[in-house]
């Protein structure tokens, strides 16, 4: 079977965003190991889903790469929810063992 490739398009928000969260949750967390433990098959996309994030984005090798993506997380707060408040999110993340406060990548 020949494997058509399929494009997915996020604004630069978005992908500055995913990308911050898939580096966290692959590096810094154990829970997507976990969650991932029970379908190994799925490494394969998110791998695939990072490295091009994060080859496309010279945001995060930038100095001031923290308050960039501080701005496009309000950005998509705020264009979400009508607000750049994080009332609730703080939770979701928690429970997957994700900090959700902004890092710096290494």
């Amino acid at each position: 079977m020949t494997e058509e490739p399929i494009t997915i398009k996020f604004t630069r928000d978005q992908a500055l965003v995913l990308s911050d969260w898939l580096y966290r949750a692959m590096h810094q967390s154990d829970v997507l190991n976990d969650l991932l433990k029970t379908d190994r098959a799925v490494w394969s996309p998110v791998y695939t889903m990072s490295g091009a994030l994060e080859t496309t984005l010279a945001e995060v090798f930038m100095p001031d790469y923290d308050e960039r993506l501080k701005a496009a997380r309000e950005r998509l707060l705020v264009e979400m929810y009508g607000s750049d408040e994080e009332t609730g999110t703080g939770e979701e993340a928690s429970c997957l063992g994700i900090e959700a406060s902004v890092k710096p990548r290494e």
